[in-house]
C-alpha cells in the first residue's frame, strides 16, 4: 500500500474516531442519546453510560478517546510533516499502541464487569485500531517511502 493511502487512512479513522468521541461525549450527558445505540439489554450504551465504571484515573472514558484521537491526528500530521525524522512515525506508533491499549481495558470493562457492550464506544475501538495497523504499515515502510520527494512519493502523487 502506498505510503499516501496509509496516511490517508490514519486521518480518517483518527477523524472518524473523534466524531464518535465526540458523540459518546455527548451522549454520556444526554439520556436521549443513548437510546440511538440501545439495541437490546446486551448491545447497549445506557446500561454502561449509568454503570459507574465509566471512569479511568479519574477521567471519563469518553475524554481518554477524544484526547486520544486529537493526539493521533498531532502526531500523524507532525510524521507527515517530517517524513525523513522516523521518530514521528515511532510516536505515532506508540500513540496508537497505547490507544489500544485502553481500548481493550475498556472493553474488558464492558463485558467482564458491566455485561454490556456500548455500540458507539466499540465503534470508536474499530478505528483506533485501524489507526494502530496504519501506523504499523508506516513504520515497517522503507525509509525511501517516508522520505518526501522519494519514489514511493513520486508513486503517490499519481
Amino acid at each position: 500500500m502506498r505510503t499516501r493511502s496509509v496516511r490517508s487512512l490514519v486521518y480518517l479513522a483518527g477523524g472518524v474516531g473523534l466524531i464518535v468521541s465526540i458523540f459518546a461525549a455527548l451522549e454520556y450527558y444526554e439520556a436521549s442519546l443513548r437510546r440511538l445505540c440501545t439495541i437490546s439489554s446486551f448491545f447497549s450504551c445506557a446500561t454502561v453510560d449509568v454503570s459507574g465504571r465509566t471512569t479511568t484515573l479519574g477521567l471519563p472514558d469518553f475524554l481518554w478517546g477524544v484526547g486520544g484521537f486529537v493526539l493521533i491526528l498531532v502526531v500523524a500530521g507532525l510524521a507527515e510533516r517530517w517524513p525523513r525524522d522516523r521518530r514521528y512515525a515511532y510516536a505515532l506508533l506508540g500513540v496508537t499502541t497505547l490507544g489500544v491499549a485502553f481500548s481493550l481495558y475498556f472493553l474488558y470493562v464492558q463485558l467482564v464487569e458491566i455485561g454490556a457492550l456500548c455500540v458507539v464506544c466499540a465503534t470508536a475501538d474499530v478505528f483506533g485500531w485501524i489507526a494502530w495497523a496504519g501506523a504499523i504499515a508506516l513504520v515497517r515502510a522503507p525509509s525511501s517511502a517516508a522520505d518526501s520527494g522519494g519514489p514511493a512519493d513520486a508513486e503517490d502523487a499519481g
